[in-house]
């Protein structure tokens, strides 16, 4: 009976197609299928470039990582042992690709250029927009501030907070506690607080009194002179009876 090398699944027009999970694809990758690697990385390569890219915020950086990646993990594929999900496994051997730039970028620093630029035809490529014009130098700022995290602090934010995964998977694609997610986002956030703090939207201001700018005097400020305030320590009555 033929099959299908990518599924392997009977093959023939009154067999409906069905998706192969991500474990059989690796499966099928490591048995000699030449397709089946190409089809997982296809299934999860957007929400790998965008934690590559964000991780790095660069996109030559990112897409080299990215490549040296998939390389590894085409290459170590026979070795998963299935002890966490197939896209956990991805996504972890990015997550250490990525970490291990932003270290020889800090040993050996450089001035990249930031994500989103322009080029002369106004585009930038990738699945990352850039951001509006209005927004983009909010967007370099939080960029920024995010690179000048620990690394490890970083790669936690990135996956809890911008990713949005939940902090079990979290913990299962860095390999530590869930404890040491939440704590590592928590002094992230922290750090990101006092560097981004101006960013915040300021209070409206309230209605406007009576009499234009001039404030109304309260109980606990001084009485401005020049008949408001009391003569000598009587209160005005007293000088309005005296006066009549």
């Amino acid at each position: 009976m033929a099959t299908n090398g990518t599924t392997g699944r009977p093959a023939g027009d009154d067999v409906p197609p069905v998706a192969a999970s991500d474990l059989e694809l690796l499966h099928a990758h490591v048995a000699g299928d030449r397709d089946a690697f190409a089809e997982l990385f296809r299934r999860h390569r957007d929400r790998l470039w965008a934690v590559a890219i964000r991780t790095l915020g660069d996109r030559e950086e990112a897409a080299d990582a990215l490549q040296d990646a998939l390389l590894s993990a085409h290459r170590a594929a026979g070795r998963f042992r299935g002890d966490a999900a197939v896209t956990t496994w991805l996504h972890r051997i990015v997550v250490n690709a990525c970490l291990d730039r932003v270290r020889r970028r800090q040993a050996h620093p450089t001035v990249p250029l930031p994500d989103g630029v322009r080029d002369a035809e106004g585009a930038t490529g990738g699945v990352e927009p850039a951001a509006p014009a209005a927004d983009h130098d909010t967007a370099l700022v939080v960029r920024e501030a995010l690179a000048g995290l620990p690394v490890e602090q970083r790669a936690a934010l990135i996956l809890v907070d911008v990713q949005g995964y939940p902090v079990a998977e979290v913990a299962r694609i860095l390999g530590v506690a869930e404890g040491t997610v939440k704590s590592r986002c928590a002094r992230g956030r922290a750090r990101l607080a006092a560097v981004l703090g101006h960013l915040r939207p300021k209070p409206a201001a309230g209605p406007a009194r009576p009499g234009g700018n001039v404030p109304t005097v309260t109980r606990g400020n001084p009485e401005p002179a020049g008949g408001v305030g009391s003569v000598s320590g009587r209160s005005r009555r007293d000088t309005h009876q005296e006066d009549s």
